[in-house]
């Protein structure tokens, strides 16, 4: 599978017959993710920088909201979690979906804004690679991301939805993230070609750049 971050929290996941685009910002976000081609969207959130599936071209199938769903092969399961540390109350709700494909699991937090519940943290056992926010303001942040990651036990993370060569000015940048985890900057990699025999033993940190 090869895993591309077109920026802020939208990833693109690459298998040899089906593409899905995780968190496509809408063009009133002012961000951009160009018009990727999808065979499945996930959105994690209604808000803007989220929630853009009619910038992806085809026809794809956009998944959005908790359940179990199968498309094309490809399985994803969807769990309930909240935007913020109050149950919801501040900025509503959020999905982190799972993904199944080519015996990986991909683990897309969304805009997730607390540490999982026990029950939650059940629902997301056997995590493979995990794409974690990381820059705080309307998500976790550094801090809470390692606990997170310490918690699912991943065995790669790739960071997202944090502050890059100026834009989102309200974010954290990766260096607290690093630090938490206690290890210095890894070089950036356009792209992410992984499979479940690739996958290191011990925990990983991957930065991939950010597709313009």
């Amino acid at each position: 599978m090869e895993i591309t971050w077109l920026g802020h929290s939208c990833f693109r996941l690459k298998s040899r017959d089906t593409t899905v685009i995780m968190d496509p910002p809408a063009r009133q976000s002012g961000r951009s993710a160009g018009q990727p081609a999808a065979d499945i969207v996930t959105i994690s959130h209604g808000h803007p920088g989220h929630n853009g599936a009619d910038i992806c071209s085809g026809s794809p199938r956009v998944i959005q909201g908790p359940g179990e769903y199968e498309v094309g092969g490809v399985l994803i399961d969807g769990v309930h979690t909240f935007h913020d540390n109050q149950k919801g109350a501040e900025r509503g709700r959020n999905t982190i979906y799972v993904v199944e494909v080519e015996d990986l699991r991909v683990c897309h937090l969304g805009d997730l804004g607390h540490i999982p519940t026990a029950e939650q943290t059940e629902e997301l056992t056997g995590i493979d690679i995990l794409l974690a926010p990381i820059g705080g303001h309307s998500t976790i942040d550094a801090s809470a991301a390692a606990e997170v990651v310490s918690l699912l036990e991943p065995k790669l993370v790739i960071p997202m939805h944090y502050r890059v060569d100026g834009a989102g000015g309200e974010l954290e940048t990766l260096e607290p993230f690093l630090k938490q985890m206690g290890i210095s900057q890894p070089a950036a990699q356009q792209r992410l070609q992984v499979t479940h025999s690739s996958l290191p033993l011990e925990l990983q940190v991957v930065v991939l750049e950010p597709r313009r």
